[in-house]
Parts: C-alpha cells; sequence; structure tokens
C-alpha cells in the first residue's frame, strides 16, 4: 500500500494506494477511534468512491498509516462488516462488500442484512420464531385427513373459506388463498395496472411494493402518514393525479406501526367517493401483522362496497414459511386472479391450507397467537417508552416494527454495528420524489433520516438497547457520513 499526503496530528489524507491502484480520496478522518475510521469508509462505500470488489488495506498497514493501534482499525472493520458494507475473505483481505444476490429487487437488496454475526439483528422484520405456534400437533392431524384433489377443484377448501369468511373486517363477495401476501398484493395489481398508470403509496412504505410497482412500469404517487394511517388531505391531493389504485396497510404499517382506526377509514372512503375521475379505482389493502395487531380490524371495504381488496397475512401470526394469506374482494376482480394463477401454480397447497385451517380452530394454537400479540405489545411499548425517555421521539406503534428519527441514517447505522446491533436503514421504504425531500433537507415522517427496528425480536435487555438506539439517533459524525 501506497500513501501520499498524511498529516498524523489531523488524519488527513490525499490520496490511499492499495495494490497499486488509487483507491481513496479522503477529507480527513474525523477521530482516531473506530467509530471515525469506520465513518470515513462507510462515507466512501456509499459514495462509490470505493467500488464493490476493492481490496482494502490490511488492519496492520492502516494502522501504521494513521499512528493508531491495530485493535482500532479492527474494531472499525469489524462495525463495517457488521453492516454489511464490507467482507473478510480470511487470508485473502477484507473487501468492499458485492450488492445482494440479483434475484432481489433493488429496495429488497437495500434491506437485505448481510449474514455475517451480530449480537442482536432487529432489522429483519419478521417475527420471533419462539412466539409461533407449534406445527408438530397440526401436521399430525392434518397427515389422516388432507386430500390432492383434482387440478379442476375449487381453489379454496370449503371449510378454511367459511372460517375466512366469518372473520373477515367488511362482506367480500369472494375469498381466496395464496402464497403470502406479496403474492396476493402482486397478482392484484397485475390485474389492475397497466404501463404508465399511478398508484397512490404509503409514505414511508413497504419496499416490495415500490419494486413491484417499477417492474409494473407504474408511477408511485406518495401520500404521507400520521399516528392513524394515510392522511385525508394528503389523499385527497394525491387523486387529482387519477390513479388507479391506492396501496395501504391498514394497521401495524410497516415501517411505522401506525393503525388506522374507524374514523380514519371512514374518512378516507369520503375522500375517495368525492374525488373527480376516479370511479374505477380499488382499494388494495395489506393486513401483514393480522392476528398479531392489537388493533381493530379495519378496512374501508363496508364504505366502499365493490371497490375494495383486502389481503390478509398468516405469515407474522403462524409462520413465515407457511406461505400462505387469504384475499378478498370483487368476485369479477378475485376470479380474474384465480384464472391466472390456474396458468402458474394453479392453488396453494390443499395440505398448507388443512394446516392453517386447523391452527386457527384448535385452542392450544389459538392461545399461542393470544400469547404472541399480547408480548409484541409489551415489547413494543417498552421500547416506546424506554426512548421517549430517552429523548428519542419515536411515535406509538402497533406490531413489531418501529420507525426511529435519527440525525444521520448511516451514522446511526454504523454506531449500532459498532454495538453488535443491526437494524434497518430506512432510505429503502422511501419512494424516489421522498428520498430527494430528505436530501434536500426536509423533515417530516415520511422524509429526514430515519431507521427500523423491529421490535419484536427485542426479549429482553430493554434498556441496554435503549441506550445504544438513542445514542445512535443523536449521533452524527464528522464527515457526514
Amino acid at each position: 500500500m501506497v500513501v501520499s499526503g498524511i498529516r498524523a496530528n489531523g488524519f488527513q489524507v490525499t490520496d490511499v494506494r492499495v495494490d497499486g491502484a488509487a483507491l481513496i480520496a479522503l477529507a480527513e478522518f474525523p477521530e482516531p477511534s473506530p467509530r471515525g475510521i469506520a465513518g470515513v469508509i462507510a462515507r466512501l462505500v456509499n459514495s462509490g468512491e470505493l467500488a464493490a470488489g476493492t481490496r482494502l488495506p490490511t488492519v496492520r498497514e492502516l494502522a501504521s498509516e494513521l499512528g493508531v493501534s491495530p485493535a482500532t482499525v479492527s474494531q472499525a472493520w469489524q462495525a463495517l462488516s457488521r453492516t454489511g458494507l464490507i467482507e473478510s475473505r480470511g487470508r485473502a483481505g477484507s473487501f468492499v462488500r458485492p450488492l445482494s444476490p440479483g434475484w432481489l429487487a433493488p429496495r429488497m437488496r437495500g434491506m437485505a442484512a448481510p449474514n455475517d454475526p451480530v449480537r442482536l439483528d432487529l432489522s429483519r422484520g419478521t417475527p420471533d420464531p419462539l412466539l409461533l405456534p407449534a406445527l408438530g400437533p397440526a401436521l399430525s392431524r392434518v397427515s389422516a385427513r388432507a386430500e390432492t384433489g383434482s387440478y379442476q377443484a375449487e381453489p379454496v377448501i370449503p371449510a378454511l373459506a367459511a372460517v375466512l369468511e366469518a372473520s373477515w373486517p367488511s362482506e367480500a363477495e369472494s375469498i381466496m388463498v395464496v402464497d403470502g401476501a406479496l403474492d396476493a398484493i402482486s397478482r392484484t395489481l397485475e390485474q389492475l395496472v397497466r404501463f404508465g398508470d399511478r398508484v397512490v403509496v404509503e409514505s414511508p412504505g413497504f419496499p416490495p411494493f415500490l419494486d413491484l410497482l417499477e417492474v409494473l412500469g407504474a408511477e408511485p404517487v406518495p401520500v404521507r402518514l400520521d399516528e392513524h394511517g394515510m392522511v385525508p388531505e394528503a389523499l385527497a391531493r394525491a387523486l387529482l393525479r387519477r390513479p388507479v389504485a391506492v396501496l395501504l396497510q391498514p394497521r401495524a404499517q410497516n415501517p411505522t406501526g401506525a393503525s388506522m382506526n374507524a374514523e380514519r377509514a371512514v374518512a378516507l372512503a369520503r375522500v375517495i367517493r368525492s374525488a373527480p375521475d376516479v370511479n374505477d379505482l380499488v382499494v388494495v389493502e395489506d393486513d401483514h401483522s393480522g392476528l398479531i395487531s392489537t388493533e381493530g380490524d379495519v378496512s374501508l371495504g363496508g364504505a366502499l362496497p365493490g371497490r375494495v381488496v383486502h389481503v390478509r397475512s398468516f405469515s407474522k401470526s403462524h409462520g413465515p414459511d407457511l406461505r400462505i394469506a387469504a384475499l378478498g374482494g370483487p368476485r369479477d376482480l378475485v376470479e380474474r386472479v384465480v384464472a391466472r394463477r390456474m396458468l402458474g401454480p394453479g392453488w396453494t397447497s390443499r395440505m398448507v391450507q388443512t394446516i392453517l385451517l386447523d391452527l386457527l380452530t384448535e385452542g392450544t394454537s389459538i392461545d399461542a397467537v393470544a400469547e404472541a400479540r399480547r408480548q409484541y405489545y409489551t415489547r413494543q411499548r417498552a421500547l416506546g417508552d424506554a426512548l421517549r425517555a430517552r429523548g428519542v421521539a419515536v411515535a406509538p406503534a402497533d406490531g413489531i416494527n418501529l420507525w426511529m428519527p435519527v440525525l444521520s441514517e448511516r451514522s446511526a447505522l454504523v454506531q449500532l454495528a459498532a454495538a453488535g446491533v443491526r437494524v434497518a436503514a430506512g432510505t429503502p421504504f422511501l419512494a424516489a420524489s421522498d428520498v430527494a425531500e430528505a436530501a434536500n433537507g426536509a423533515r417530516t415522517r415520511a422524509g429526514g433520516d430515519f431507521v427500523r427496528v423491529t421490535v419484536g425480536m427485542l426479549r429482553d435487555g430493554t434498556d441496554e438497547i435503549a441506550d445504544a438506539l438513542a445514542s445512535a439517533a443523536h449521533h452524527v459524525a464528522a464527515g457526514g457520513y
């Protein structure tokens, strides 16, 4: 490695060359600490000055050039590794980490957490596996009565259809079962959206929705949120752009944890009914947290008959690997989805449907989901209270996620990684227009800097984690990384 222009007391580096190629042009290191070194490298990776696959200096090389101990650089490298920015390849050295696998869409790549070990991973948005109902008893009972049926049989077993209909938040002309909530959303939008159409989305919202709209060639129209979800006045302005659909999460909104109440649902429905030129608009509701939500099961379907598709997932309540969700709405639209599926997967396995039916009706499983709901509520409230006591203005939230404001997203991620804690970056949850606003200094619930914390995985140590989160929220490193 060749380094020129070093000023040891100020840690200014003008050019660093590794393996004969100029790789880094740094202004200065803010401080000779793991945090300061990690921050500068993080900024260079994010700016593209350090490209994916670039080999970094060894710990001893950089420590010698900067006049710090190898342990200091090693801790910085560990923090960057936990954040997912670099990776170690043993004796070959440390390298800037390549992008996540190509089979992940752009924002899903931004959400993907590295597989590097971390003390506590609060980034993934998945339920606590210890709170899922046991599958063993259901599997033993299902094995004796599961039927394969024929290729042309009804796609939903009648007993499950009856249970779903009895629990639906509003009258649905038809209910079917699909392979998870995102499958339901994707297949519904494919029937509604043509290239160039506009779709109203929440801001911030679920990143795969934005990826999906991009694939469909649709333009997202972001609408800001408050503690009850979409703001009616903001939705009214968005409807002036004549969208074909509104995509929203009625409760435990991901990432904010906001939930609609009945009054907000009525207000949103009133806005939609009174809007000009949107008579064919369809509302698509993603109730992804379903039975673990502590808020009421609210839908716009009662006030907008024939114009609402409601999706209920059982992944967070009963297990992500079941890959099952229910979709209910206008008969003609649901039947179009069914017809399209018949040319693909055909139907969701009736064996899996029978397992879900057992879990929804067997007492022990019902009790397990109720206990999970109570645990998530307790964890959410405990961390929220602890953060507010430490000066972090987090809103009360439902479900398993919390949307935490930070002074600098990247700074927070790096600092938390150094403490062995991983959270999700906030940027993937924003539409392009919101990212631009955040870059220009906008500080709203939709803009500015945030990170998402999966509170549902916080089983203990709430005060310790709150200390680390609050410290990261208030911190901005020199250099603006």
